[in-house]
C-alpha cells in the first residue's frame, strides 16, 4: 500500500522558512492581486491567498477591476504596478473576461514581479536552470516528488499533460535533475500509446483534468505518483488517476484533494519573497 504524499505538512514546513525570510527583509513584502469582474471560484482562491499572506507577514492588496475592463486598460493598470516600488509581485486572477487574452497580458508584467513565473524571460531562465520564479503548480509537484526521497538521476519519468503551467515547466525542472523525461498528451492518447508510456514510469505526474484517465493497473509497482488533476464527480473531488487501484501498486501517491493543492499557494508566496529579496538587493 502506497505512502501518502500530503501537501499540507510539507506546506507548513516551507511556510516556516518563508516566515524567517520575511522577517529578514527590510520592509514588509507586498503582493498585488488583480481580479477583473466577479467569479465565485476566483473569489475563493483570493480568500485563500489573502489568508496565507496574512499568516506569513505579507501584505495582500486586492485590486478589483470592472467586468467591462478592456485589454488595453488592464495593460495600463499592470504598467502602473510595474513602476510602483511598494509592490513586489503581482498575480492576475483567472478566469479573465473572454475579450482579454491572458497569454498576451502576462507578458506585460515585469519579469521581476512575475510571481506566477509565466513571463517568457522567467521561462527562459527555467530552460537554463537559473529560474528563481517558477510556475507554482509545477514547483508544488516538484516539492512532492522530492519529499518522496527518490533520486531522480536516470529515472523514467512520465508527465501526462503539456500545459504551460504544469507539464512544460515541470519537464524542464525534471531534466535539470537528469531524469529521463517523457511528456505525453492528447496526441499520445489518440495514437493509443498512453498506457505503454505510463506503465514504464518510475515517477508519474498527471495534470490533465479528466477523472479516471489513468487506470490504476497501469501504475508500475513501486512508482511515485503525483496527481495534479482536480475533478468533481458526483459531489466528490477526485484526481486524474484511479486512486484506490493505484494506491495498491505505487510506493508513494498524492491524495486528491490534499496533495498538490495545499502547496500551490505556498509556492506563490515563496516566489513573492524571492522577488522581494531580489528587488531589495
Amino acid at each position: 500500500m502506497a505512502q501518502l504524499l500530503e501537501g499540507k505538512p510539507l506546506a507548513e514546513k516551507i511556510k516556516e522558512e518563508i516566515k524567517k525570510q520575511v522577517v529578514s527583509l527590510k520592509v514588509k513584502p507586498v503582493l498585488a492581486s488583480i481580479m477583473v469582474g466577479e467569479n465565485a471560484g476566483a473569489a475563493s482562491y483570493v480568500k485563500s491567498q489573502a489568508k496565507a499572506a496574512e499568516n506569513l507577514g505579507i501584505e495582500y492588496r486586492l485590486q478589483t477591476l470592472p467586468q467591462d475592463t478592456t485589454e488595453n486598460a488592464l495593460i495600463d493598470f499592470i504598467r502602473k504596478l510595474n513602476v510602483d516600488q511598494s509592490v513586489n509581485g503581482m498575480i492576475i486572477q483567472m478566469p479573465l473576461p473572454a475579450a482579454i487574452d491572458y497569454k498576451k497580458i502576462s507578458q506585460f508584467i515585469s519579469p521581476e514581479k512575475d510571481i506566477e513565473g509565466m513571463h517568457p524571460q522567467n521561462i527562459g531562465k527555467l530552460l537554463f536552470g537559473k529560474a528563481k520564479l517558477i510556475p507554482c503548480t509545477a514547483a508544488a509537484a516538484m516539492e512532492l516528488i522530492n519529499s518522496s526521497g527518490i533520486d531522480l538521476y536516470g529515472k523514467e519519468v512520465v508527465v501526462v499533460g503539456h500545459s504551460e503551467i504544469v507539464g512544460k515547466p515541470l519537464a524542464l525542472l525534471l531534466l535539470d535533475k537528469f531524469a529521463t523525461v517523457t511528456v505525453s498528451h492528447i496526441g499520445t492518447s489518440k495514437a493509443g500509446k498512453l498506457e505503454e508510456h505510463v506503465r514504464r514510469a518510475e515517477v508519474l505526474v498527471v495534470a490533465v483534468g479528466k477523472a479516471g484517465l489513468i487506470k490504476g493497473d497501469w501504475i508500475k509497482e513501486g512508482a511515485v505518483v503525483i496527481d495534479v488533476g482536480i475533478n468533481r464527480v458526483a459531489e466528490k473531488i477526485v484526481g486524474d488517476v484511479e486512486f484506490e487501484a493505484a494506491e495498491k501498486r505505487a510506493a508513494f501517491i498524492t491524495p486528491v484533494p490534499g496533495g498538490v493543492g495545499p502547496l500551490t499557494v505556498t509556492m506563490l508566496m515563496r516566489n513573492l519573497v524571492e522577488a522581494a529579496k531580489a528587488q531589495q538587493q
